[in-house]
Order: C-alpha cells, then structure tokens, then sequence
C-alpha cells in the first residue's frame, strides 16, 4: 500500500510566497475542506494517508512536495528556493528518515520537489527561480550509484517544472508545450493541454489512477479521451497559493 504524507493547512496561509499570481483572499475553511477531500481521494485509490501536524508560522507548509522526493532507494531532503519555506525541512526529514536514506541538499544548491520530475530512471529538474543548477549537480552526485541521470530542463511562465508537465501514465506526460519544450523530455508520449488552461498540466499519477483538478473541463475531456483514469478533485482554493494537485503530498512506494 503506497503511503500519502500530507500536513493539515496553515493557519497563516494567506501569506505564502507567491511568485506568478497576484495575491487574493483565500477562505481557509475552504481550503481545509478541498485538503481534507483530496485526502479523501488518495485513501479511495488505495493510500494510507499519514496526515502531519499544522505548522502555525510556515504559510506554506501544507505543500509538502517541496520539501522531499521520493525515490525507491532514498528520499532526497531539499534545500527550497524561498528562505521561508526552509524551517520545514527538519520535520519531514525525521518522518521520512523511517522509511527511507536521506540525501541532503546543501547550499549554495536550492530546489524545491515541485521543480523534480521522476521519470524512471530519469529526473528532471526545473531551472526556476526557485531551483538552480547546482542541485542538479548535487543530485547526479548522490544519485549516480543509484542508476539515475539527472538534468536541468528550462521552464519559463510559472512556479516549478510540474506546474508545466507531470506524469499520467508510463512513459507519458502531461505537457503545457508554452512552458516547458517537449524536445527535453526525448523518448516520452505527450498529451497537450486544451491551450486555453495553462495550469492544467499539473496532475498526481499514483499507480493506474491519476488525481486531477476539477478546474479544467477542457483538458479533463482530453485525458478521458486518451484514457486515463481520473479522480477528481476541487482544488481551486489552494491554487490561489500557487498550490496543485502534487504539491499537497510526499507518495511511498
């Protein structure tokens, strides 16, 4: 049974960082609702939600997907782009150090998890102002041993390189093509976005099942098209945080 750590919605969340998007109201009651349903939605495909602790002061703290990635022989610890998202790197790290070896990224390396891309062997990571090359160096060191090839992809538009491709089945990715160019990504299958929904590329493959937002009709259709089997989810509360659907949990395998 795969494990979903997730961590309940900050209390101060009307204060994350924002990067691309101006900043509006945001109705934490609601955003705790659409947090609890999204929960509700990993457990129905087969998750065992390991549900942390709010975290007060740290606005950001419910998108734990920054904070780690997952791979099946470690679990590499981030050292995230934004200065106020660091003070949550500890108390993943103590979680995670019981299910797997922890590599640590140290500066003057940044990354965030939502600029990392897992792709078998293969891991992507988004050169964003929140991510530099030097992780990517830091990472390919730690990782060589392992069988991985990392490298730096460019990402122009948005916050981190899963705003702009994630996975939807094996070897095929979800792609918004304005942000992020196909040619990086040789050997993959794509599936376009409707262009009219330029956030919609953000979705969290778990096994055959695919947890996507409710907020793109457009693309939801193209996916059910070609396929692939969705659980859908309200998550527009947190996308005014800049969050989505694979920024709010760590998945073990």
């Amino acid at each position: 049974m795969p494990i979903a750590l997730t961590r309940a919605v900050s209390r101060s969340i009307t204060n994350c960082e924002l990067t691309h998007l101006e900043r509006i109201p945001i109705d934490l009651q609601h955003a705790r609702e659409q947090h609890r349903q999204y929960e509700i939605a990993l457990k129905s495909i087969g998750c065992e939600v390991v549900s942390l602790p709010e975290m007060p002061d740290l606005p950001d703290s419910v998108f734990v997907e920054d904070t780690a990635v997952i791979l099946d022989e470690a679990a590499i610890i981030t050292n995230p782009g934004a200065a106020s998202r660091r003070p949550e790197i500890d108390s993943i790290a103590e979680v995670l150090q019981k299910y797997r070896k922890l590599i640590y990224i140290n500066s003057p390396a940044t990354v965030d998890g939502g600029d990392v891309l897992v792709v078998g062997k293969k891991i992507f990571v988004g050169l964003s102002s929140r991510s530099n090359i030097e992780a990517v160096a830091q990472m390919q060191n730690s990782l060589e041993s392992y069988g991985y090839q990392v490298s730096g992809v460019e990402v122009t538009g948005c916050l981190h390189l899963k705003s702009a491709v994630t996975n939807v089945a094996e070897n095929t990715l979800l792609i918004n093509p304005n942000w992020v160019d196909k040619n990086l990504f040789a050997g993959m299958d794509f599936i376009e976005i409707d262009e009219s929904e330029p956030f919609a590329a953000n979705s969290l493959l778990v096994g055959e099942k695919v947890i996507y937002p409710t907020g793109f009709p457009k693309t939801q259709k193209i996916l059910e098209e070609k396929g692939i089997d969705l659980v859908l989810v309200d998550a527009d509360e947190l996308a005014k945080a800049e969050g989505a659907v694979t920024c709010c949990s760590l998945i073990l395998n």
